[in-house]
């Protein structure tokens, strides 16, 4: 996380908003927009806010599909079409979604960069390893809860409230939820009261990181 997101963070968990979006109102990557948002809600801009974490969101789960769509076809490269429709669930391609898909592209590029490179090929994508190969250690998510659990996967802590905004349900909804996948082990809660926040549980003997990019046992 870098200096930006980190110090936004804080202020918003000491109450201040304003200070957090000083820190991030002119940035439109996912953390800095799901903050943005938490913020807005703080200031009561309830409509604003949901606008903002949706954005997120979106921001959040494409770029997650993009890498394991990538990771899935490695050693060969994923076609155009077929990320573009994972990425985007869409059945019918057009210009504008390739368009998008290369914004992705390019955002992706940089967040590998110390890992892996990118390069267009003839149908699509490929995923080139700095060192090693690559495994995919995020399984899909087969959950009633999964919008919830794809919110959490990046790490960061949220309320139940600015959860409820970005999935434009109740928090009550969201809060059954939460308490569902609390029982089976899924996520955590952090502090209490209206203070309480929600991570999503680690997995055991696993690193968070998407991909791996190193030896694997007996290979």
């Amino acid at each position: 996380m870098d200096s930006l997101i980190s110090a936004a963070a804080r202020a918003l968990a000491g109450g201040d908003p304003l200070r957090a979006l000083n820190h991030v109102s002119l940035r439109d990557d996912a953390p800095a927009l799901a903050l943005r948002g938490i913020a807005m809600a703080q200031l009561g801009d309830l409509a604003r806010a949901r606008a903002l974490l949706r954005r997120a969101a979106r921001a959040f789960t494409t770029k997650e599909t993009v890498a394991r769509t990538l990771a899935e076809a490695w050693p060969g490269d994923a076609r155009r079409d077929t990320l573009i429709e994972r990425a985007f669930r869409l059945r019918q391609v057009e210009e504008s979604h390739r368009a998008r898909l290369r914004v992705e592209i390019g955002r992706l590029r940089k967040a590998l960069r110390p890992l892996a490179r990118l390069h267009a090929t003839r149908h699509g994508f490929k995923l080139e390893p700095l060192t090693g190969d690559v495994a995919v250690l995020a399984r899909p998510v087969e959950d009633k809860h999964a919008p919830i659990l794809a919110f959490l996967s990046d790490g960061e802590a949220w309320s139940s409230s600015a959860l409820a905004l970005a999935l434009g349900t109740s928090q009550r909804t969201v809060q059954r939820a939460l308490d569902a996948l609390a029982n089976a082990g899924k996520v955590e809660a952090i502090g209490q009261g209206r203070a309480r926040r929600w991570v999503a549980s680690p997995v055991l003997g696993f690193t968070t990181t998407l991909l791996l990019t190193a030896p694997l046992p007996g290979g």
